[in-house]
């Protein structure tokens, strides 16, 4: 997908082809709808703040709150206020903020009211005249899906979706993307039906991880690493997104989806594209999404199904020293609901690198601890000079990212223990980013949106690969739907034994981070 155009200022000194120099979005606005709630008062308010305390949003820039609420201008700032206060990862400056709300507008409405987005389209205009955005404005939707129809269908018919020559109007889309492959192809038509593709930017958070982003230089700044990526040497690869939290108050929110759908086809699939695909001609956007294209066409689930998936319930028991609920005593949930939150699925990946090489996937609510990983196992020596004896506590070599909570890279090789005798055990060569760099990471969602303001699609799934991920799931969702109820497994654990199994299967066994 080619790149779009953007209007960002930039030094006449510098030379474009400088990455190191950060990026500035040119004039412009930004329109949220659902922006009373949780993601917008928790991840993009205090994103927004974060970038314009970096100096990376222009001084005109200009933020539109939609919604509902009977509010004045003065009284969305103060929301503004309060959320940038309690989640911002940068500290408060008065000025910053000053210059900021100085943008801020609200527009009182539900998603069917013709007259709101009509007096939306007089704000931006206005805002175009008083503050200079230029015409160029982005619409974020942090909605339902099923409000998105509407939505697009508004922008649409009030000429907020089709900008004049020079100008850019972006479409910002949360997930879920469907809920299967037929509801994301609809989905994707009725988005595309207003917006081109270029202009579509499909969040995934993970996508903008500054340690999933080091995947790429980690495999091809390196020579170090890429004669090993391949299957001559690595034995398997796993995936995992452990939370050590239950539901709380999203029951109404999950039921139904589960963790398969909210994890597995954007985050996990997206990782696994990332570690599998071949090194890119350039870092176009075009060039990157073609390879992850590639890949995911490529993919396919291991069978049978029921041998190489598993899928389970959180039951009550501890979580550290708390004692928690199970899932169907969360509140919102019917005692017979069959959502799984945990889910683990093998795969393949059919090209000649990886060919043999198992890819395990799996992601679960209320286990051992919080943690996103990706290991790279690699096959065992053949210990020729070694005997038993000498190499009992060797494990398999490994190379682990770790996306969060501490994120940084290690490396697991066998090393010989001090003394007169020859053992060997697993040690562990660790980088960390909070220890070999002074500047904090910036959060997933100031990159995503700043990229979105700069039209830098490389960081968004486009339709291809959104499709592609729900034709790989979609077999182990049908699967799971005629086999009943998930297993249970006590909260604090790694996972149902269905899941152990489904490895020892193998030989292979999860690794416990």
């Amino acid at each position: 997908m080619p790149a779009t155009r953007s209007s960002t200022r930039t030094n006449p000194l510098r030379d474009p082809r400088d990455k190191r120099l950060p990026r500035i979005a040119g004039p412009c606005s930004m329109v949220i709808f659902g922006v009373t709630g949780d993601l917008a008062r928790r991840k993009l308010m205090p994103a927004i703040y974060d970038l314009a305390n970096r100096g990376l949003l222009p001084p005109s820039f200009s933020l539109v709150g939609f919604a509902r609420r009977d509010w004045a201008t003065e009284d969305f700032s103060q929301i503004v206020h309060d959320a940038v206060k309690a989640h911002s990862r940068t500290p408060f400056r008065e000025e910053a903020w000053r210059q900021l709300s100085e943008g801020f507008r609200f527009v009182q409405g539900t998603f069917d009211d013709d007259d709101a987005f009509d007096r939306l389209a007089q704000t931006l205009g206005e805002l175009d005249a008083e503050r200079g955005t230029d015409g160029n404005h982005g619409f974020y939707l942090s909605v339902p899906p099923d409000a998105f129809p509407v939505v697009c269908g508004q922008l649409k018919r009030s000429g907020l979706a089709a900008p004049e020559d020079g100008r850019w109007r972006r479409v910002v889309i949360e997930k879920p993307f469907g809920h299967d492959l037929e509801s994301a192809r609809k989905l994707n038509a009725v988005v595309n039906s207003v917006f081109p593709e270029e202009s579509v930017f499909r969040i995934d958070h993970y996508l903008g991880k500054e340690t999933v982003q080091n995947i790429l230089a980690l495999r091809f700044a390196n020579q170090l690493f890429d004669p090993l990526w391949s299957a001559h040497y690595i034995d398997h690869v796993q995936i995992t997104m452990a939370e050590d939290i239950g539901l709380g108050g999203r029951a109404g929110y999950y039921d139904g989806i589960g963790a398969a759908r909210d994890v597995i086809q954007n985050h996990l699939l997206q990782l696994l594209a990332l570690v599998a695909m071949e090194e890119p001609v350039s870092f176009e956007p075009s060039q990157l999404q073609a390879e992850k294209i590639k890949v995911l066409s490529a993919t396919r689930n291991i069978l049978p199904l029921e041998d190489n998936s598993a899928r389970g319930q959180y039951g009550p028991g501890w979580q550290g020293s708390e004692k928690v609920c199970g899932l169907l005593d969360e509140e919102g949930f019917s005692s017979g609901s069959t959502t799984e939150t945990f889910a683990a699925i093998a795969l393949e990946v059919d090209t000649r690198r990886w060919a043999g090489v198992p890819f395990y996937l799996r992601t679960g609510k209320r286990l051992g601890r919080r943690v996103t990983e990706i290991a790279l196992v690699f096959k065992r020596a053949p210990h020729l000079p070694f005997d038993q004896t000498m190499t009992d506590e060797l494990g398999q070599n490994a190379l682990v990212i770790r996306v969060q909570p501490d994120e940084g890279v290690t490396l697991r090789f066998g090393s010989k223990v001090p003394g007169s005798s020859m053992e060997v055990r697993d040690v562990n060569m660790d980088f960390s980013y909070g220890q070999a760099f002074t500047e904090s990471s910036p959060e997933a969602y100031e990159r995503l949106i700043l990229d979105v303001l700069l039209g830098e699609p490389s960081l968004f799934p486009v339709n291809d690969e959104v499709e592609l991920s729900w034709e790989i799931l979609d077999p182990v969702l049908n699967a799971w739907a005629a086999a009943g109820r998930p297993e249970e497994y006590e909260s604090g654990t790694w996972g149902p034994h269905g899941a152990d199994a489904m490895m020892a299967r193998t030989g292979r066994g999860w690794r416990r981070p």
